[in-house]
């Protein structure tokens, strides 16, 4: 569309006789934020008043003259916000405008009110390009293709102001447009709507929902009654039984035009109108086969609703050039011969004979198909046919019926009749006799007694078939999807008008003719993919004749009924109307409350009129939050909130009689900010809140505690001191200002000092919404170094501690010794051997290896209670140990009471060990006793990394005690800073690259050179009824711990060493994954996550879960998954192929040796390197997390031996028997083309001059066509080696295809290329590789009787 000189950005200036100088005005709507990026754009006279220049404005956007204000913009000419006058009579020069320049200008509210809308009454009247655009128009909200600046929604002008021609659009509900067309054409048939409007609808005897024709009454009399520019068209699909979903499948207007008729005469069944469709859309025609020698025929009656017209002959490049063209070759015989001749019933034998079709009867109606849809076989695509075919505005259809013809002899009905307009027609099986109620259709009907008179009314009603056009729906697009919409002549004025989903327009004849389709010159068979894409699809005639040319009704002729029905839907439009105009005068705005009972933020929408005052607006938002019985509406106020930054902007003191529509900056859809209902308790006063100040929310630190308080607010100004701001502080929390210390949070893990008091807020980084810590006591932490203090360690231990949930296993091992104390304490533990032999007995390794872990898992938990009971005799607070986990979680009344003396000293966490590095080594060795490769069990859970955002911890609104009198447990080795002595949280040292499964590793380290990591834990209890029976435990730890140091704080809940069992995190949905990597950190963990353990062994350091694939080669399916193992670095794949032996034999029953097969890459599905024995992983091999390899079962012993070979593999193409060989691999020694051609002539006896090859394309295994390999590949490329474009083949793997070049191509009938290319088709749809054509999966068209999807159906 080209749009009109005034809606260019920049328009051309108009030259007049005076040479007058030209304003350009650009103005930005800033009273609605769907308009704030549109830009209008003026280029008037400089000597245009004030006041014109408004009218203009108007005009263009829409709204109504004196209900918005002008000011200056962001230009050159800004100067203030005064709104410029807009009854001044000055010019717009003398107000300070200038020509030759951009002249900003703001479209604002006036008076605090949203600009009205202009009146519906009032239409466009201009004639924009837009009124002559023929073709589909871009969707609504298109800044570009409207005329109706204003609202690009429905709800407003663009909908709402009728078309001027007079007629209602309907809207497009997502991809309706095929429906549309055909209901305004329906709408616009005087025959069809008048008897529409005769039939009544009885409420007793149908839901009113569900009645098609009662909801199209409706429809019709809404596009001939309404004020709106478009309306729905839902009520119409949900009495067709459709859901939403409908909406977004397209269809066929031909098909729905079916099936809506079938529909309709369901419904209309014991009706008046029970035979409409059929007296107005209903043809026949005789399917006939004559013998050429005796003269005998056979016919059958067809009726039809629409007569289908090819638009090119089956084969042929050229198209019929004219509908009447096409109603010839419809009719024109065939002469079916040698081996298709007919079977003559009169000759008793094959003979010679003419088969065809006959028009007997043209409907008052008369629909034209143009099958613009057809499918290319050869390039097995769905294809749209946009060749140019005339139609003619009055069609003569006398010529198409053969009155020679009908003096042949008619005798016995033929029940084998060929119809080839394929469903067009209902077959309808009759005798030589027609049906009685052919009397009743109007047209030409040959059945009368006599050949004569038959013969004479032939001709006297072939003068009368004259048919008038009226309807042409047009399709736009291509055969996947494209829009329809219609070109209809009204029968009142002759006029055309194009109906466009909600736009209607005017168009002329020659705006008809371009729909015809078409393109200059001849491009051959594919002409039409480069002709225009819009063209007509369905035509519709009707009869001329006079005396049944039915006008429509006129209002007083309207039955009662009806009548009835428009005088309802004039008040439910009124209706609409009104509420559309509160909603108008509606500001609706996110209101939030913090109840004050429960302490939850509550959110809603508050909407109230723009009139009502503040007082008023508060009792609404009071009854919305539901606060009666909370507390008293005085105690009630609404303040202006920043949700995004939890920040109060300002309170409205002295405002309460003020309207919330000036309050709030008139009425808008959208606000740049919300409402709080804040509340107070009775013996409290609301806080004054100013704009301009800053929200900070004050936390009290307690070193004594070391718990954290709920915030306190506080309200501050950026360019105060940090000393004012200490002051402020001081008032609201009652701590002494000298001694208080300052720590600001500015994002997350960023706590810095406040210590230089002369330096602003601002300064420092406060914003809209801060939080701060402060600290006010006398000790000696205020002198230490910030970053070593008792209080930077606190708040850091805040902001990284993290709540997770934990599911222990069921049976733990250990659980069932604890009765069981030994007497000594490190000298147990380096006897677990010991342990290890007793199990074994008498009966040698019959003992299980859990037995073996719980006896010795045992050993340290036992060891654990002796030392918590000598600790608790001596009071030694260094050496206190807790008791096993297992007991707190089942006996919680064994908990010791927080306020006992004992509580008060810190647990150690280092168990005492007389020779660590031969406990370490101890520990290992029980590791490879019970966890040798070859035999460990490896789980198939899917393995992944964790990832997800960071969180703080959540702040409760009582005091933070992170001691809360709960032990915690760890058997681990650190060592502890003399600063924490007394408190009982654990505290693990976490190297930043630890990663090793033996949490021993680091008990060496200095206190300098580790990180304290906390971590607590308490029993949880599974809500009651949940079935769950598992164990559960609540840890507080530092996100900053390692998932190794982590796994041995958990050691003594689970019960055995942390490299016996797997950390699994839950994801939504109770998806599982598993986490592997030891020295990466719980960071990407958060707040209430959850964990699940399960036994076995997990992963050691340099070890990687593998998946293993079976490849076959020449299966349908070539990638079959067999297991999951282990692989570690620096083993070689003959040691792994040696591991995978008795897995494949257990698992997945293959019994081979270790030469009979391979290791490969597998990159998606394709093999790619084949690994070699003696390669080594991570040296030779990279290797990863989740990697996946093939493995191949070889036919005879590996030719591949180094690394300078390449395993191709390859495929015989035989043209000659369109079929393709299996799979062969060929070893190359080098990269060389002729040693590739000399390696497949041997391996298949074709002379090597004669080879050619090419490479397969895509996915192994590259699956194409037999119909197009021989042409599709690049055959014999033009270079020496394979390394080089436009081959690359460097790696193994690659797919070579090959043939014999003086092997012919079998030559294939018409039938045999569909069979082939049906079974073709067939086989690479199954197989995945290559689908040619992949449109969306069509629905089929259905409309439902009785409005339910499950019940009886009508479908085409």
């Amino acid at each position: 569309m080209v749009p009109s000189e005034e809606n260019q950005l920049v328009p051309k200036e108009v030259e007049s006789a005076a040479e007058e100088p030209r304003v350009l005005c650009i103005i930005q709507d800033t009273t609605n934020s769907k308009t704030v990026n549109e830009r209008v754009t003026l280029n008037v006279p400089a000597s245009t008043p004030l006041k014109k220049l408004f009218e203009d404005v108007a005009s263009k956007v829409g709204y109504e003259n004196g209900t918005f204000d002008l000011v200056w913009g962001n230009g050159d000419n800004v100067t203030d916000m005064t709104p410029i006058d807009q009854n001044s009579d000055k010019s717009i020069l003398d107000a300070g405008f200038e020509p030759g320049k951009k002249n900003f200008l703001h479209l604002t509210d006036k008076d605090g009110e949203q600009p009205h809308i202009m009146q519906e009454e009032s239409g466009t009247t201009e004639d924009s390009a837009q009124d002559r655009f023929i073709g589909p128009l871009p969707r609504e909200g298109s800044i570009s293709c409207t005329n109706n600046y204003v609202s690009q929604s429905y709800s407003y002008s663009s909908v709402l102001s009728k078309s001027e021609t007079g007629y209602v659009g309907l809207v497009n509900q997502a991809m309706t447009c095929y429906l549309n067309s055909l209901l305004q054409t329906l709408f616009m048939t005087p025959e069809f709507r008048n008897a529409l409007y005769k039939w009544e609808f009885e409420e007793s005897e149908e839901d009113p929902v569900t009645s098609i024709p009662y909801q199209l009454q409706r429809l019709f009399v809404l596009l001939q009654t309404s004020k709106k520019r478009a309306i729905e068209t839902t009520d119409v699909t949900r009495s067709f039984g459709w859901d939403s979903s409908e909406a977004w499948q397209q269809h066929d207007v031909q098909e729905l035009c079916r099936v809506m008729f079938d529909a309709l005469e369901q419904k209309w069944k014991q009706t008046e109108q029970a035979d409409l469709i059929n007296q107005l859309y209903q043809g026949k025609l005789k399917d006939y086969v004559r013998c050429l020698e005796c003269g005998y025929e056979g016919w059958r009656i067809d009726t039809y609703l629409d007569i289908p017209l090819v638009i090119r002959p089956y084969g042929s490049n050229q198209a019929f050039a004219s509908v009447e063209e096409a109603l010839h070759a419809f009719i024109q015989p065939e002469i079916l011969d040698g081996p298709n001749q007919y079977f003559c019933e009169r000759c008793k034998k094959k003979c010679d004979a003419r088969k065809g079709l006959r028009f007997l009867h043209f409907p008052y109606l008369l629909t034209l198909q143009l099958k613009r849809f057809d499918f290319d076989y050869t390039t097995m695509h769905r294809i749209k046919l946009n060749d140019r075919m005339t139609f003619p505005e009055e069609l003569d259809m006398s010529i198409f019926i053969d009155v020679e013809d009908e003096k042949s002899p008619q005798t016995e009905s033929c029940t084998d009749s060929g119809a080839e307009n394929e469903g067009s027609c209902h077959s309808d099986q009759m005798s030589n006799d027609f049906s009685n109620d052919d009397g009743v259709d109007e047209g030409i009907c040959l059945e009368s007694n006599s050949t004569a008179e038959r013969i004479a009314k032939v001709g006297s009603e072939k003068n009368s078939l004259l048919y008038e056009l009226f309807s042409v729906m047009v399709h736009s697009g291509s055969a996947a999807g494209g829009h329809y919409y219609a070109c209809i002549k009204s029968f009142s004025d002759d006029q055309w008008y194009s109906f466009n989903d909600q736009h209607v327009s005017k168009i002329t004849q020659e705006d008809i003719k371009k729909t015809y389709g078409g393109s200059s010159g001849s491009r051959g068979y594919y002409s039409s993919a480069f002709a225009s894409s819009t063209n007509a699809y369905m035509l519709i005639y009707r009869l001329k004749d006079p005396a049944r040319n039915a006008k429509f009704l006129e209002s007083h002729e309207y039955p009662d009924h009806i009548k009835q029905l428009v005088q309802k839907e004039r008040e439910l439009e009124e209706q609409e109307k009104r509420q559309r105009e509160i909603e108008r005068n509606t500001c609706k705005i996110k209101l939030f409350c913090m109840h004050p009972t429960k302490q939850i933020m509550m959110e809603n929408k508050l909407e109230v009129h723009k009139d009502k005052t503040l007082k008023e607006a508060v009792g609404i938002a009071y009854k919305l939050m539901d606060l009666e019985d909370a507390v008293p509406l005085d105690c009630c106020r609404l303040v202006k909130y920043d949700e995004f930054h939890d920040y109060l902007e300002r309170s409205y003191e002295g405002e309460e009689d003020t309207p919330m529509g000036l309050l709030l900056g008139g009425v808008k859809s959208t606000y740049m900010f919300d409402l709080l209902l804040e509340t107070r308790r009775p013996d409290q006063i609301f806080q004054c809140y100013k704009p301009g100040e800053v929200m900070v929310k004050v936390h009290v630190v307690d070193l004594k505690t070391e718990s954290v308080a709920p915030p306190i607010s506080v309200r501050a100004y950026l360019n105060q001191t940090v000393s004012e701001f200490k002051q402020l502080i001081s008032k609201a929390t009652h701590l002494p200002a000298e001694t208080t210390r300052v720590v600001l949070e500015r994002c997350y893990n960023d706590l810095r000092l406040l210590n230089v008091p002369s330096k602003t807020l601002k300064a420092e980084g406060f914003f809209r919404s801060n939080k701060v810590f402060i600290e006010s006591s006398e000790s000696l932490d205020r002198h230490v170094a910030y970053t070593d203090s008792h209080l930077w360690k606190l708040l850091d231990r805040h902001a990284n501690t993290i709540r997770l949930y934990v599911s222990l296993p069921e049976k733990s091992p250990g659980s069932q010794f604890r009765q069981s104390v030994y007497q000594k304490t490190g000298a147990d533990l380096g006897n677990l051997d010991e342990a290890s032999e007793r199990v074994k007995g008498p009966a040698g390794n019959m003992k299980c290896v859990e037995a073996i872990l719980e006896e010795s898992t045992e050993k340290l938990k036992s060891l654990s209670l002796q030392q918590q009971q000598q600790e608790g005799d001596n009071g030694d607070s260094s050496k206190s140990t807790e008791a096993s986990d297992f007991e707190n979680i089942e006996s919680p009344s064994n908990e010791i009471d927080s306020s006992a003396s004992v509580e008060n000293r810190e647990l150690e966490n280092q168990i005492q060990i007389s020779d660590p590095e031969n406990l370490q080594s101890e520990e290992r060795s029980d590791s490879d006793v019970n966890n040798d490769r070859s035999t460990s069990s490896v789980d198939s859970d899917i393995l992944s990394s964790s990832h997800s955002s960071d969180t703080l911890c959540n702040v409760d609104n009582a005091p933070i005690p992170l001691a809360n009198g709960l032990d915690s447990h760890s058997i681990t080795s650190s060592r502890r800073s003399k600063a924490n002595q007394g408190k009982k949280e654990t505290w693990d040292t976490a190297e930043e690259d630890s990663g090793t499964d033996s949490e021993y590793d680091e008990s060496g380290k200095s206190r300098g050179e580790t990180q304290y990591v906390y971590f607590k834990s308490e029993p949880y209890t599974a809500d009651e009824g949940s079935g769950d029976r598992q164990k559960w435990l609540v840890v507080h730890v530092d996100k900053r711990i390692t998932l190794s140091a982590f796994k041995q704080q958990l050691e003594p809940f689970v019960g055995v060493p942390s490299s016996h069992f797997k950390v699994f995190r839950v994801y939504a949905n109770n998806q599982e994954f598993e986490s592997v990597r030891l020295n990466e950190t719980l960071s990407s963990f958060s707040d209430d996550n959850k964990i699940t353990i399960r036994l076995g062994r997990a992963l050691k350091k340099g070890e990687y879960r593998v998946k293993v694939y079976q490849l076959l080669v020449n299966e349908p399916e070539p990638c079959k998954f067999l297991l999951d193992a282990v692989f570690a670095k620096g083993m070689t794949v003959r040691q792994s192929k040696e591991e995978l032996l008795p897995q494949l034999r257990e698992q997945c029953g293959l019994d081979l040796t270790i030469d009979r097969f391979r290791l490969r890459k597998k990159t998606w599905k394709n093999p790619g390197t084949v690994f070699l024995d003696y390669h080594i992983y991570e040296e030779d091999i990279n290797i990863s997390s989740n990697w996946e390899v093939f493995l191949e079962i070889l036919d005879g012993i590996e030719k591949m031996k180094s690394m300078s070979q390449l395993a191709v593999l390859s495929r015989r193409w035989r043209p000659s028997e369109m079929k393709l060989d299996s799979f062969q691999e060929v070893v190359l020694e080098s990269s060389g083309v002729e040693e590739l051609k000399e390696k497949l002539s041997e391996l298949s006896g074709i002379p090597l001059e004669n080879i050619e090859f090419a490479k397969g394309r895509g996915t192994f295994p590259c699956d194409i066509s037999v119909l197009e390999i021989h042409q599709d590949l690049d055959w014999n490329p033009k270079v020496s080696t394979l390394n080089v474009w436009p081959l690359y083949i460097c790696d193994d793997g690659a797919v070579i295809f090959y043939r014999d070049k003086t092997e012919e191509l079998m030559e294939l009938t018409d039938e045999q290329r569909n069979e082939l290319m049906k079974k073709e088709s067939s086989r690479l749809q199954k197989t995945g590789h290559r689908v040619t054509y992949s449109p969306r999966k069509e629905k089929a068209l259905k409309i439902y009787l009785d409005g339910a999807p499950n019940k009886d159906l009508i479908q085409d």
